[in-house]
């Protein structure tokens, strides 16, 4: 005999209605209230009859999530903050990457409709208003991610990365360094060109002196590489290297280690994300954290109260000021 919501309600000493909003992610529900019906829902192993409740509901009860790669810890990290959430309301994730191209991620966007009952959307490509609206329904409950969209009449999460990378470029100039070489990210990422922004103006005020020297990067190890080996064989050599990520920093890190170069004691190096294998390599990693997962939790939970009853402004605009972690391969440069 198959468990029926009564059953939950019976067992968890909760009402039919409550077990139901406690299910379906709604905000009014106590937290406590929420984990205890979710707890006895997966001891008595209830399925909601989910293509019935979606025609009485008109809901999937799943959540799309529309992101530039999968590859990585960042994406893994942020992922894992979402996902806790939607299991938390038992809710399912529909989960889609477009690589990085801009025809690919209007595809999946409109590969959502009908599928989703919201969206969650990282994407350094979306800047006009009119994208968004030419591949979503015009109702579809919307929360940014990272985006170099003005908030408007969207919530948006964005990692304050100018902030980010001006705080790293001081914290580099106080330890006495002043040629501060900078790997960039792809040129068309919104979170690259903020964090060059920040660079390049703290180097401007704090550096006025030194030229700002510019790598390419692409937000992965081996583009991290690259720009390693082209620093060692420049004539004369950094006192410091500042990425605009972890994984570029530790490909960096990989290729001065090859070449013999000590790592703070030649070069200081340092990133930004603070995934977790960066207090892991040697010597473990300054950089700039971001609570990646929390930003993921955030954005989700943000984006259910738009599902359950609008009680979530769409206007929200939250920065999320990275924090600066010194570790040891950072240290006062000798004069």
């Amino acid at each position: 005999m198959s468990v029926t919501i009564k059953d939950v309600a019976r067992r968890a000493n909760v009402s039919v209605a409550t077990v139901s909003r406690a299910l379906n992610g709604h905000q009014n529900v106590a937290e406590e209230v929420r984990k205890r019906v979710v707890s006895v829902a997966n001891e008595l192993r209830y399925s909601p009859h989910h293509a019935a409740r979606s025609l009485s509901s008109r809901r999937t009860n799943t959540v799309g999530v529309v992101l530039p790669d999968l590859y990585g810890e960042f994406f893994s990290e942020l992922m894992r903050g979402i996902d806790q959430v939607a299991r938390e309301r038992g809710l399912h994730l529909l989960v889609s990457s477009y690589h990085g191209n801009p025809e690919e991620q209007g595809n999946a966007l409109r590969a959502m409709r009908g599928r989703v009952d919201g969206l969650l959307l990282m994407s350094p490509f979306v800047g006009t208003e009119d994208f968004i609206s030419e591949n979503l329904a015009p109702a579809m409950p919307l929360v940014l991610m990272n985006t170099r969209l003005a908030a408007g009449d969207r919530a948006t999460f964005c990692v304050d990365g100018y902030a980010g990378a001006r705080a790293m470029v001081g914290h580099l100039a106080d330890a006495g360094h002043a040629r501060i070489a900078f790997i960039t990210g792809p040129a068309d990422n919104f979170d690259a060109s903020e964090r060059l922004r920040g660079y390049r103006d703290a180097m401007a005020d704090l550096l006025p002196d030194a030229e700002p020297w510019v790598l390419p990067g692409d937000f992965d190890e081996a583009s991290g590489h690259r720009a390693g080996q082209a620093l060692l064989s420049a004539a004369q050599r950094p006192d410091a290297v500042f990425a605009a990520n972890d994984m570029m920093a530790l490909g960096c890190l990989f290729a001065l280690s090859q070449a013999g170069v000590r790592v703070p004691a030649d070069i200081a190096l340092a990133g930004f994300d603070d995934i977790p294998l960066a207090r892991y390599v040697h010597p473990a990693l300054t950089t700039m954290r971001v609570e990646i997962a929390d930003l993921g939790a955030r954005a989700i939970r943000a984006l259910l109260e738009q599902v359950g009853d609008g009680a979530q402004d769409p206007r929200t605009h939250v920065p999320l000021v990275p924090k600066l972690v010194v570790r040891d391969s950072t240290t006062k440069a000798t004069p």
